[in-house]
C-alpha cells in the first residue's frame, strides 16, 4: 500500500510591510505608466506579489488609488505645511510658494505627473475626488497662515493652475513669472 504523495505547498512569504508596498507600487506605476495602466494585474507584477494579495489588502482597485494618492498628497502637504508654519511673514510665506511651486510640484517631473495623474482620475472617478477636497483643504489651512480665506482659495486655485499649465504648457512659466503672478493676486 503507497501512501499518497502530499501536495507541495508554497512557503508563504513573511512580508509584514506588504501593504505599504502596494500602495508605493501603485505609485510608481502611476508615475511610469499613467493610472490607466495601474490594474490589479500590473501593480501586483511591479511589486512581485500574488494578485491576491490586492484584493486581501484592498477592496477594489479604487480603494487601492486613494491610498496610492493619499499617500501622496500627504508627503505634499506635509512638506508644505511645514515651511509655511516656519515662514516668519507673508512675504517669507510668498517665497515658500514660490519654491514649492518650482521645486517640490513642477521641480520632480514624477511628482508633476502623480498631481496630473490624480486631477484627471478625480475628475473621472468621484471616490478620488475626496484625496483632491482634501488636499486643497490642507493647501489653504496652510496658506491662511498668512493669508486671509478668500485670498488662500483664490492663490491655491492659481497653483493648481500653475502646475496644469507647466505640465501640458511646452512653455511653462518660470519662477520669476510664479513669483509676479503669486505677488499680483496676494501681494
Amino acid at each position: 500500500m503507497s501512501a499518497a504523495a502530499a501536495p507541495v505547498r508554497r512557503t508563504r512569504r513573511y512580508d509584514p510591510e506588504r501593504r505599504d508596498r502596494l500602495v508605493d507600487t501603485t505609485l510608481d506605476v502611476i508615475a511610469d505608466q499613467g493610472v490607466t495602466a495601474a490594474s490589479h494585474r500590473s501593480i501586483a507584477r511591479a511589486a512581485d506579489v500574488p494578485l491576491g494579495s490586492l484584493t486581501y489588502h484592498f477592496g477594489s482597485l479604487t480603494d487601492l488609488l486613494a491610498a496610492a494618492f493619499t499617500r501622496h498628497v500627504d508627503t505634499v502637504a506635509a512638506r508644505f505645511d511645514e515651511r509655511m508654519a516656519a515662514a516668519p511673514d507673508r512675504a517669507a510665506a510668498m517665497e515658500v510658494l514660490v519654491e514649492h511651486l518650482t521645486g517640490d510640484l513642477l521641480g520632480s517631473p514624477r511628482d508633476l505627473v502623480l498631481a496630473v495623474e490624480l486631477y484627471v482620475a478625480a475628475a473621472r472617478n468621484p471616490a478620488l475626488r475626496a484625496v483632491t477636497q482634501d488636499w486643497m483643504s490642507r493647501s489653504r489651512r496652510s496658506l491662511e497662515r498668512h493669508l486671509d480665506p478668500v485670498t488662500a482659495r483664490e492663490v491655491d486655485a492659481l497653483v493648481e493652475g500653475l502646475v496644469l499649465h507647466s505640465a501640458l504648457s511646452t512653455d511653462p512659466m518660470d519662477s520669476a513669472a510664479i513669483r509676479s503672478a503669486l505677488h499680483r493676486l496676494a501681494g
